[in-house]
């Protein structure tokens, strides 16, 4: 454990070097809430409620969704992996003394505590200047399923992209698995739009995928919505997490001994 808490550290500490990268990550998060305001504005023009939601519980949505989606940057594991396999220098990876999965996730949570800080200072900030009154729920239960349910998230998409970073030494270019990955989470997390404006067959058949807990859910539970699908979610992607975790150990022992570290 001590080895990966180091890992995670060098890499949070890595994070100072790229500080333009972060600001502009939070423009673009600070843009993005923007533009809801402006187009939910015009939709909520003489309306009391949208879906079942109102006008400062809709923003609130968009606000910490936004914050969760814009914290979620495990597709880099993907594309380093690949970038790595590909032109031969992954094989120190598969011989230091740790996991190469636990490896993986340790360097995103260490560029994760240094993000997520800075996000939440941004997501304040934009509440304060806007003066928002922000909803959110008051049963500290459900706050903190929300909060578990949110790591749970992070830890799955950080395995999803490692097993696809993985698959580069099946199918050597894995740029349409990515492309695919990033179009359907951005839609089916309720980055874009909240699902509740879905129909409700389409809303059921989502619960039994993980990408429903990752984003749409948690923020539904911080703004006091779905209380009663806190357990259940807890319970699904925990799931989701076990089985991604056997997946890539097997996937990856059945195709490292094919890589010869000279690329591909």
């Amino acid at each position: 454990m001590k080895k990966y808490l180091e890992i995670a550290k060098a890499y949070m500490k890595a994070q100072l070097i790229w500080r333009a990268d972060v600001l502009v990550d939070v423009i673009l998060s600070v843009a993005k809430i923007l533009f809801a305001w402006i187009l939910w504005s015009i939709l909520f023009e003489g309306k009391e409620q949208i879906a079942g939601l109102k006008f400062h519980t809709m923003i609130s949505y968009y606000i910490i969704s936004s914050y969760l989606f814009q914290m979620e940057k495990s597709a880099e594991i993907s594309q380093q992996m690949t970038g790595m396999l590909r032109n031969g220098t992954f094989s120190k990876y598969m011989v230091i003394p740790v996991q190469t999965q636990g490896y993986f996730v340790a360097m995103e949570v260490g560029k994760l505590a240094f993000s997520s800080g800075i996000g939440f200072l941004a997501t304040v900030l934009w509440f304060c200047l806007f003066r928002i009154s922000i909803v959110h729920t008051v049963n500290l239960k459900i706050l903190l399923c929300g909060i578990i349910m949110v790591v749970l998230g992070l830890l799955f998409m950080a395995q999803l992209n490692y097993f696809l970073g993985i698959l580069t030494l099946k199918f050597e270019e894995i740029s349409t698995f990515l492309m695919i990955k990033d179009n359907l989470s951005a839609v089916v997390t309720g980055a874009v739009i909240p699902l509740a404006l879905l129909p409700e067959w389409m809303i059921a058949s989502m619960r039994f995928l993980p990408f429903y807990y990752v984003t749409y859910l948690p923020s539904m539970l911080f703004i006091g919505r779905c209380e009663d699908e806190a357990v259940t979610g807890l319970f699904v992607l925990s799931i989701w997490c076990i089985f991604f975790i056997v997946l890539n150990q097997v996937t990856y022992e059945h195709y490292r001994i094919k890589y010869d570290g000279a690329g591909i």
